[in-house]
């Protein structure tokens, strides 16, 4: 045994809580050709071949982020001696995080109506102001004094997981409820320049992104269902961020799919997250991208068909590992459809712990 004990919901029958719609939203600066082009010139000459090879399997064609490919030249955010503080970074983040997360409530709302908000959870590690982004949020979209707030914060890529179970035990305890979930990151402000392969190629992964979801008692989308957690013991040091004077380090061990993969093939998280059912009775997989080796880690050891992650994949190759947003951007393309009997949201992040819940469609 891995030691790995999953704490999964076990709870008397309540209301169903209902995630309706989920708005997706991206800032215009493609900037993943930049960055790769200037972590070849940081990496020694010895081992860019080895960079660029690596880079080129990561499954990732465009990351997008709020500061444009020229904060890389002469002139732009980063090209500076030594590189911008966290000051300058949380700058920043104060003005461009709250603008995207309004972003993708816009998309949200041209799905559903979102008026009548009574609560509203903000995911979010990758920025700190106070007032926090979620006052900023409640401010400009005008919303009631009077709505019940709740940040999320440092929580890594399974905060969307954190967001959307709260927004579910805030339903199931108050019906009338419509909780208003949020994850936003800009994971674009924290680069950091080094010459070990090894973070260059963790950074390489991650990109800006928000999503926007409405969450209820009334039927409709994906009804959620049965929240799991577990931590994975002695993986304390595999996924980190540390926050520096210049920025959030982000420390991503390459042995992360591995401890992943042993963790599912041990079968206790897999039959938390599944629900005690067969993996391939699972029609609706929500995996969070947090990376190609980690897609392949669960695909393989869940024994899961090839296009089973495929929702997964998509999101990484248009996006990268946009943190907490990422698995939200993946439930919104499942949300499309074909119908879901069973489904499993997972995700995965410091800790090294691994969260998820079941969902179908409604």
């Amino acid at each position: 045994m891995s030691g790995v004990e999953p704490r999964t919901g076990r709870e008397s029958p309540a209301l169903t809580a209902y995630l309706h719609a989920i708005g997706t939203a991206v800032p215009p600066h493609d900037v993943h050709a930049a960055f790769r082009g200037w972590a070849s010139t940081q990496v020694a000459p010895g081992a860019r071949k080895l960079f660029e090879r690596m880079a080129g399997r990561a499954g990732i064609d465009h990351r997008w982020s709020v500061l444009d490919p020229r904060s890389l030249e002469a002139g732009g955010f980063y090209a500076v001696e030594p590189l911008p503080g966290t000051a300058a970074r949380m700058q920043v983040y104060a003005e461009a995080a709250p603008a995207l997360a309004l972003d993708a409530i816009a998309r949200l709302a041209e799905q559903v109506d979102t008026g009548g908000i009574t609560h509203l959870v903000v995911a979010s590690c990758t920025g700190f102001v106070a007032p926090g982004v979620d006052q900023i949020i409640a401010a400009r979209l005008g919303l009631s004094p009077s709505v019940e707030r709740l940040l999320v914060g440092f929580m890594g890529c399974y905060a969307a997981v954190a967001a959307l179970r709260q927004a579910r035990h805030i339903v199931r305890s108050q019906p009338d409820a419509r909780v208003l979930v949020v994850a936003v990151e800009l994971s674009t402000l924290h680069l950091q320049a080094t010459p070990e392969v090894e973070s260059l190629l963790a950074q390489l992964q991650f990109g800006d992104g928000a999503a926007a979801a409405l969450v209820t008692g009334t039927p409709g989308g994906f009804a959620l269902d049965r929240p799991f957690a577990a931590a994975l013991p002695g993986s304390a040091d595999l996924i980190r961020w540390d926050i520096t004077d210049r920025g959030f380090a982000m420390q991503l061990s390459g042995e992360v799919p591995g401890r992943i993969a042993a963790a599912l093939a041990d079968r206790a998280l897999a039959d938390a997250a599944t629900g005690g059912i067969a993996p391939a009775e699972v029609d609706g997989w929500a995996v969070h991208a947090g990376g190609r080796s980690i897609l392949d880690a669960v695909e393989h050891a869940l024994g899961l068909a090839p296009d089973a992650l495929a929702a997964s994949r998509a999101v990484l190759r248009a996006n990268g590992n946009m943190s907490s947003a990422t698995l939200m951007f993946v439930l919104d393309r499942l949300l499309a459809g074909p119908p879901v009997t069973h489904g499993v949201a997972l995700a995965f992040g410091p800790g090294l712990a691994a969260e998820g819940f079941g969902f179908a469609s409604a």
